[in-house]
């Protein structure tokens, strides 16, 4: 689930010479115009309460924004989720894990999203059996829509078009309360505001990312789905969106490609490596979600936990951002994901499923969304 925030980096390394080169200003000042509308989401209900209750659903956060649901409407109360196979992650998630995990919270965002309309929602997960080599192979869930007068309302759906992945530096000199982080993790999970070992963590978190960027199959699936200026994040709105002054006027310079992002030996790839470690080495603290196992039940229950845990910490006005990389199950990030599976404590045959820094960080916007109708089938 983890995100990158490559447009800041990008534009800290152009620096201001290509916007200056470039003269007319207003053509680098754009930004994305569609991208953003599926989360205008209003208080006025859509007629058919699934389609009311998936509308706040594609919010949820997902790996490298792929957004890979499909939904079936069957009948006049349930729906199928299945995943779409061209969607996939099959470098830095070759098992479907953190796709699965994705699901999760599609759904648990799905069913607070019900509950607000009255509605309570069956969850029949994977009903015609689980794959452990792709999660495209069937059904992901079946969900029902139940009216019920006795459903509860869940506070955090308030919460739901606020909630942010926060992929920016986080302010080391506000301290996380522990009273705070144990309210986030109230779902499930565990967490440490310990200095030392945090510092123990970050040493596998910023290796993990350095050896992502620096292995050429798993850095090209990011490079391949990143989306370069305004334009492009419109027709494509998912992947790793990139715009923004300083990509408009690189791009435009030829300062910024896919083919110079992909190229370790270029200043723009060195810089953004050498700001990746500040950013993702910015941990005020942080929190984990383990589960007994690792079937895709386990893993579709820990995207559910992680979806109350980050809409918790958005209402208690904290910053939340997956440190994923570490726990990927590609050859070359294998010593980081030992080494954090000993300091998460986990005991044998657990599965640490999400691992995420928590903070203070700045206001950032929403990330791309494809419309409901897309995902429709």
């Amino acid at each position: 689930m983890a995100g990158v925030n490559r447009r800041g980096i990008l534009a800290a390394g152009l620096g201001g010479t290509a916007l200056v080169a470039m003269g007319g200003v207003w053509r680098v000042t754009r930004t994305p115009t569609t991208a953003f509308e599926p989360w205008e989401v209003t208080e006025n209900a859509v007629a058919d309460p699934r389609l009311d209750a998936f509308r706040f659903a594609i919010l949820a956060p997902n790996p490298h924004n792929r957004q890979p649901w499909q939904i079936e409407l069957v009948g006049a109360d349930t729906a199928i989720l299945t995943c779409d196979p061209e969607r996939r992650l099959p470098d830095t998630d070759p098992f479907d894990r953190q796709t699965t995990i994705g699901f999760g919270t599609f759904i648990e965002t799905a069913r607070i999203a019900a509950a607000e309309r009255g509605r309570r929602l069956e969850i029949t997960p994977f009903p015609a059996g689980t794959d452990d080599a792709s999660i495209a192979a069937g059904p992901v869930a079946a969900l029902r829509f139940v009216e019920d007068a006795n459903v509860r309302r869940d506070p955090l759906f308030a919460q739901i078009a606020n909630r942010r992945s926060n992929k920016e530096e986080y302010d080391l000199s506000r301290q996380v309360g522990a009273e705070t982080l144990a309210a986030a993790m109230a779902s499930g999970g565990d967490f440490t505001t310990d200095a030392s070992r945090i510092g123990l963590f970050r040493e596998q978190i910023v290796s993990a990312i350095e050896t992502e960027m620096l292995t050429p199959a798993a850095n090209m699936e990011s490079v391949e789905l990143m989306r370069i200026g305004h334009k492009e994040v419109d027709a494509n709105p998912d992947g790793i969106e990139l715009y923004g002054p300083m990509i408009e006027a690189g791009a435009m310079v030829g300062m910024v490609d896919r083919s110079s992002l992909a190229d370790p030996q270029s200043s723009a790839f060195q810089q953004g490596l050498d700001m990746m470690r500040t950013t993702y080495g910015s941990i005020p603290a942080l929190v984990w979600i383990t589960t007994p196992g690792n079937s895709r039940e386990d893993q579709l229950e820990a995207g559910r936990q992680y979806m109350r845990a980050n809409l918790t910490a958005t209402a208690l006005g904290l910053s939340m951002h997956p440190m994923s990389q570490s726990l990927q199950e590609y050859e070359e990030v294998q010593p980081m994901f030992r080494k954090v599976y000993e300091l998460a404590g986990a005991k044998a045959g657990e599965r640490v499923q999400m691992l995420a820094r928590v903070g203070y960080g700045p206001e950032t916007g929403p990330t791309p969304r494809w419309p409901l109708d897309t995902h429709l089938v």
